[in-house]
């Protein structure tokens, strides 16, 4: 096996040894985990869920000497000094894990899970709950940790589920994810948006970057004025590759300036006509508010998250 194999090899055994241990944990908002570790004048992990939820170092005695060998091999963790840390955190969704980026995800290649993730979760669970008709192509456009291709996968296991993202990071995840899960009808392909996968779709499902990030992340960063460049692209590529009766799913956020909702305002356009249905629905009308402080928000009076929901006519 290859270096890259054998490193992600590691990361399955660990997750698989996490799920059969019964470790559980709901990953928190940034700054409600910032908050968190404010409480200790210094974190130190007493066990897995403190290493590998709360991400704090941890001493060298929670592991035998060969675990925590494979494990700084696998680039998992690494010595910091006096003690360890690891580079990767795990998430439980629907006593599904996860394997993502540990905190503070400040990589320009991290991969985010969050509560996002859990509210997007619900999103594609309500639009399976009222599909009827076959889901034969699905496609997770921008996947991060797999976790909306893994949900498609085991709900219709009949059905041919690809992830894809620009960032290796994210591809390597998911892979795992999707192992993990055994979610054997998921493909992992790189892709700038759909432009390496061919074909129709009978959902496409997307929970893209949304942010204005100084940084431009590519885990956060989502370009244009307010962060809703990348979301407005996502349904103007993917609106051509809806099979007849294939709905498009889109949860992103949005900076709200003077009441006005720019990627509404963006999209309306290109649904126009007989040939989609669509809803629009703010899910949450207001998180990170503490953005607002930053220079790139000046104008923005608040963030909300929104699914927008299309389905090609017959």
């Amino acid at each position: 096996m290859s270096a890259q194999e054998t490193s992600d090899r590691a990361l399955f055994e660990l997750g698989k040894r996490l799920l059969d241990s019964g470790y559980h944990f709901i990953t928190p908002t940034p700054l409600t985990h910032e908050r968190f570790l404010q409480r200790f004048a210094t974190p130190l992990a007493k066990d897995l869920r403190d290493v590998f939820g709360w991400s704090m170092p941890f001493p060298a005695e929670l592991f035998s000497a060969d675990e925590l060998a494979s494990l700084e091999q696998a680039g998992i963790v690494e010595r910091d000094g006096a003690v360890w840390r690891s580079h990767v955190r795990w998430s439980t969704l629907n006593d599904r894990l996860f394997a993502h980026s540990a905190f503070p995800t400040t990589a320009s290649d991290a991969v985010f899970f969050g509560p996002d993730t859990y509210r997007f979760a619900q999103a594609i669970e309500a639009q399976l709950q009222q599909r009827f008709s076959p889901i034969r192509r699905a496609v997770d456009i921008g996947c991060g940790s797999g976790a909306g291709a893994v949900l498609i996968a085991k709900a219709r296991p009949d059905a041919e589920v690809w992830a894809v993202d620009i960032n290796p990071q994210a591809l390597r995840m998911s892979a795992v994810n999707a192992e993990l899960a055994g979610a054997s009808n998921v493909s992992v392909y790189h892709s700038d948006l759909l432009a390496s996968v061919e074909g129709q779709f009978d959902l496409i499902i997307a929970n893209p970057p949304y942010m204005n990030d100084s940084q431009q992340r590519a885990y956060r960063h989502g370009g244009g004025a307010l962060g809703e460049g990348l979301s407005v692209r996502i349904v103007r590529e993917a609106l051509p590759r809806l099979e007849v009766g294939g709905t498009l799913l889109v949860y992103t956020g949005v900076a709200i300036v003077a009441g006005q909702d720019p990627f509404r305002e963006a999209v309306a356009p290109l649904l126009k006509g007989e040939r989609f249905g669509w809803t629009y629905r703010e899910l949450d009308p207001d998180v990170f508010s503490e953005e607002l402080l930053k220079p790139e928000y000046e104008r923005a009076e608040r963030i909300a998250v929104v699914a927008l929901t299309v389905t090609r006519e017959q």
